[in-house]
C-alpha cells in the first residue's frame, strides 16, 4: 500500500514537472513573439520616419463650407513666416522658452526621460503640468518632419529624430530651428513674425513682459492669442515668469513687477471677410484638435455648421449698430454681437462677434451681464415649483437688509400674475419669486440648460437674490444665452451648440463627423408654459419692437448702469441672441433691450426664419386651457364676465381658490435668515458653507453634477436692472 502512494506521488510531481516546463517554455514563447513585434514596429516606425533631408509633401489650402455644401473661404497655406538668426533674440525669449517648454534643454541628449516621468507624475496628481514631456527638440522634430498625430509610432519616430538633430547640431542651432519654425496663432510661425502680429515690433525689441506673452503662445496658441482672449494670456504669461523665476532666469520680484506691465498690443487691421468672427472660431477649434499644419498644410475640408444665408441677413441685421464714437483701437464703440442656433441640432447658424475689425469674438468670450434677460430661469424655478402663469404675486416694497429692489419706473402694481409680471419684466416679483423657491433652483436650471459661467463657491459668488435681476459675478456670453434659451424652444431638451459637422482629409477620409448631443434637462410642461408667457413679451411687453408676426417667444434685458442691452428670441426652428455694449465701460445712455437689440433681432429673424414653415410651438400632453378672472386669476364659470381670459395650465393645477404663500412669505421677509441675500452695492457675502459645494434641487431627468466655475474677476455691480 505504501509503495503504490510512493508512486502516485512521484507521478503526480513528473506531472507538475512536465506542468511547468510546458508553462515556462510557453511564456518564454509569449516573450519572445511580443519582443519580437514590438522590435519589428519599431524597426517599421524608424524605417518610415522622414529623413531629415527629405522632401515635404507640397501644403495644400484647407476649405471651409457651410452646411449647405457653400464655400465659406480658403484657408492658405502660405506661411507667414521670417527668419532670424539666433543672435537677433533676446536672451530673455530664449530663456523664457526654456523655463516654459524644456527646462534641461541644455543638459538633456534630444529626450528627456526625468522631464516625460514629472509630466506624467502632474498629471496623475492633478496638478496641472507647466512644462511639457516632449523636448524643445522633440518638438521641432515633430513641427517641421512629422504630423500631429497622436500615435505610438510618431511617438517613438519624434524621439528618434531627436537623437539624431542633437548629433548634428548643436543646441544654439537647434533652439534658433525651433524658434524660427513653431506656430504662434493669427497664422504666424516664428517668433519673429509673432513679435509683428502681437505688437508691431520686431523680436530683438521685445521687453521681458512681452517675451513672456510670447513664450506662452505655443502651448494653445489662439486660446491664449492676446488679440482673442487678454486675460487667458495674461495668466499664460505669469505663469511663464513663474517658470523663469523658478529656474533663475529673473528674481522673483522681477517677476512679479513685469507681470503688472501694461501690454501694448499691435493694431489690427479690418477684415471684409464673410463669416470672419465664425471662421477664427473654427480654426482655432481645428487647430488646437489637429495643429497648425494640418489646418494650413493638408487640404482639409471642414463642413460647418454656419447657413451663409443666416450669416449675410445677421451681417445686415448688425448694421443698425449705431456708433458712439471710434476707440484708440480704431473699433467702432458701443460693439455687439449675434448668435443664431438650430435648437434642435445645436448647429450654429449665424455668428458675428462685432464690428468685423478685430480679434475679439464678442459672441463666445465677452462675459456681460445679461440683466432681465436672466429672470426666464427664475420663473421657470417657480413653475417646476408649483406655480402657474396665473398666479398672483403682491408687486410691493420689500426689503433685505439694505437692499430694496425697485421696478424700473419707480412703480407698484399690486397683484399680479406672473405672465403680466413677466411680460413687463417686474423687477420686484423677480426677486420675490427667487426668495420663495429659493436660489438654487434659477442657478440649477440656468446651468442645466447651458450658461457655464456662474460662480457657486467663494466669497462672491452668484448664490443670491441680485441674481434674479441678472446681477452676476461673471455675466453670460451670447452664445450660452442662446444655447439656454433654446432649450425652451426644444421642448426641454438641451442640445449642445456645435460649429463642425464633418472634417475631411485630402484623401477623402473622415477624420471627424458629428451628431447633436442631446439631454433632458427640464420638463417639457414647464418649458412650454414658459415659453407662452414668454410670447407675450413680444406681444404686450418690453419686446414689441421684436414682433415678427409669427409665433415667437424671448426677453428683454438691460442692466441698471446701462451698460449692457440684450434681446435674446426664438421661434420653434431657431433661436438668436443679441448683445450690444461698450468695450471698456461705456454708457449705453436711453438705449434698452427693447429698442436697438430688438430692432437688430427683428431684423434678422424676419429673414433667417423665413426659410422655416410658420408654426406654433408644440403643445404636450396634460396642458390644458382654463377662463380666469384678471381680478384674482381664479377660475370663472361665467362667460358674460368681461374681466376674464384665457389661460393655459398643467391639469390638475387650474386655480380654485387664492393662494397666499408668496404674501404671508413676504410678511417675513425682513425677520428671515438673509445667507443666501447680499447686498448688491456692497457685494458682501456670507463664508462658504456645506451648503455652497452642489446645487440643492435637481430636476427630475438632471442627472449630471452641476459644475463649479473658477475664480471670477471683480464683479459689475448687480443693482436692480430693468427691462
Amino acid at each position: 500500500m505504501s509503495n503504490r502512494n510512493n508512486g502516485d506521488t512521484g507521478e503526480r510531481r513528473r506531472s507538475k514537472r512536465a506542468f511547468s516546463k510546458i508553462a515556462i517554455i510557453s511564456v518564454i514563447v509569449f516573450i519572445v513573439m511580443i519582443t519580437g513585434a514590438g522590435l519589428g514596429f519599431l524597426t517599421a516606425s524608424i524605417h518610415t520616419m522622414p529623413s531629415l533631408k527629405g522632401e515635404i509633401r507640397p501644403a495644400a489650402s484647407s476649405q471651409i463650407f457651410d452646411s449647405n455644401g457653400k464655400l465659406i473661404t480658403t484657408i492658405h497655406s502660405v506661411e507667414n513666416r521670417l527668419p532670424v538668426s539666433i543672435n537677433k533674440i533676446p536672451q530673455n525669449l530664449q530663456n523664457a522658452f526654456i523655463a516654459a517648454e524644456d527646462a534641461r534643454f541644455y543638459q538633456h541628449i534630444g529626450i528627456d526621460p526625468r522631464g516625460i516621468l514629472r509630466a506624467v507624475w502632474s498629471n496623475i496628481t492633478d496638478r496641472g503640468v507647466s512644462e511639457g514631456g516632449s523636448t524643445i527638440t522633440q518638438q521641432l522634430a515633430r513641427n517641421a518632419l512629422l504630423s500631429q498625430d497622436r500615435t505610438l509610432k510618431r511617438k517613438i519616430q519624434e524621439a528618434f529624430l531627436a537623437l539624431q538633430i542633437e548629433r548634428q547640431f548643436s543646441k544654439p542651432e537647434i533652439l534658433e530651428m525651433y524658434l524660427n519654425q513653431i506656430y504662434f496663432g493669427q497664422g504666424a510661425y516664428g517668433v519673429q513674425a509673432a513679435s509683428r502680429v502681437y505688437f508691431g515690433k520686431n523680436v530683438e525689441d521685445l521687453n521681458l513682459a512681452e517675451a513672456a506673452m510670447i513664450a506662452g503662445l505655443p502651448q494653445s496658441p489662439n486660446y491664449y492669442s492676446p488679440l482673442s482672449n487678454i486675460k487667458a494670456a495674461k495668466e499664460r504669461q505669469s505663469t511663464v515668469l513663474d517658470q523663469m523665476a523658478k529656474y533663475g532666469y529673473i528674481d522673483a520680484e522681477t517677476a512679479a513687477q513685469t507681470k503688472t506691465k501694461e501690454i501694448k498690443l499691435a493694431t489690427i487691421s479690418g477684415s471684409n471677410e464673410v463669416a470672419s468672427y465664425f471662421i477664427d472660431y473654427v480654426t482655432q477649434q481645428l487647430i488646437d484638435k489637429y495643429g497648425a499644419d494640418a489646418v494650413y498644410k493638408e487640404g482639409l475640408k471642414i463642413y460647418t455648421s454656419l447657413d451663409l444665408d443666416m450669416q449675410q441677413s445677421a451681417e445686415k441685421a448688425m448694421r443698425h449698430l449705431p456708433t458712439a464714437y471710434t476707440d484708440k483701437g480704431g473699433l467702432k464703440q458701443p460693439q455687439g454681437a449675434l448668435v443664431a442656433i438650430d435648437p434642435h441640432t445645436g448647429y450654429i447658424k449665424a455668428m458675428v462677434g462685432g464690428r468685423g475689425n478685430d480679434q475679439f469674438n464678442r459672441a463666445i468670450l465677452a462675459e456681460r451681464q445679461p440683466g432681465s434677460a436672466f429672470k426666464p430661469f427664475v420663473y421657470l424655478a417657480a413653475i417646476e415649483s408649483g406655480m402657474t402663469a396665473a398666479t398672483r404675486v403682491e408687486d410691493s416694497p420689500i426689503s433685505f437688509g439694505s437692499w430694496s429692489p425697485g421696478n424700473y419706473d419707480g412703480k407698484f402694481r399690486g397683484q399680479v400674475s406672473l405672465r403680466s409680471a413677466l411680460e413687463q419684466s417686474l423687477n420686484v416679483i423677480a426677486v420675490k419669486l427667487a426668495n420663495h423657491v429659493g436660489v438654487d433652483k434659477p442657478l440649477y436650471y440656468a446651468q442645466q440648460m447651458g450658461i457655464s459661467t456662474l460662480v457657486l463657491r467663494g466669497n462672491t459668488n452668484d448664490r443670491n437674490l441680485a441674481m434674479a435681476l441678472g446681477g452676476l459675478t461673471r455675466g453670460v456670453t451670447p452664445l450660452d444665452i442662446a444655447s439656454a434659451y433654446g432649450v425652451l424652444a426644444n421642448q426641454g431638451v438641451r442640445v449642445e451648440p456645435a460649429s463642425i459637422i464633418k472634417v475631411v482629409d485630402r484623401a477623402g477620409k473622415v477624420l471627424e463627423q458629428n451628431s447633436p448631443h442631446e439631454k433632458v434637462v427640464i420638463n417639457e410642461r414647464s418649458a412650454y408654459i414658459l415659453t407662452d408667457i414668454m410670447k407675450g413679451v413680444l406681444i404686450r411687453g418690453t419686446g414689441t419692437a421684436a414682433n415678427i408676426g409669427r409665433p415667437a417667444a424671448g426677453k428683454t434685458g438691460t442692466t441698471d448702469d446701462n451698460k449692457d442691452a440684450w434681446f435674446v428670441g426664438f421661434t420653434p426652428d431657431l433661436v438668436a441672441s443679441v448683445w450690444l455694449g461698450y468695450d471698456n465701460d461705456g454708457y449705453l445712455g436711453d438705449i434698452t433691450g427693447g429698442g436697438v437689440p430688438a430692432v437688430i433681432w427683428n431684423s434678422f429673424m424676419s429673414e433667417a426664419a423665413a426659410k422655416y414653415p410658420v408654426r406654433d410651438f408644440p403643445r404636450p400632453g396634460g396642458i390644458v386651457s382654463a377662463t380666469v378672472s384678471t381680478k384674482d386669476g381664479l377660475l370663472v364659470t361665467d362667460p358674460a364676465n368681461k374681466d376674464v381670459q384665457n389661460e393655459i395650465f398643467v391639469d390638475g393645477t387650474q386655480p380654485t381658490k387664492p393662494s397666499t404663500l408668496i404674501d404671508e412669505k413676504d410678511k417675513d421677509a425682513k425677520n428671515k435668515d438673509l445667507k443666501n441675500t447680499k447686498d448688491p452695492k456692497s457685494q458682501e457675502q456670507p463664508a462658504e458653507t456645506a451648503s455652497d459645494k452642489t446645487l440643492v434641487p435637481p430636476p427630475p431627468k438632471a442627472d449630471s453634477k452641476p459644475a463649479v466655475s473658477p475664480a471670477p474677476p471683480p464683479p459689475v455691480k448687480p443693482d436692480n436692472k430693468k427691462n
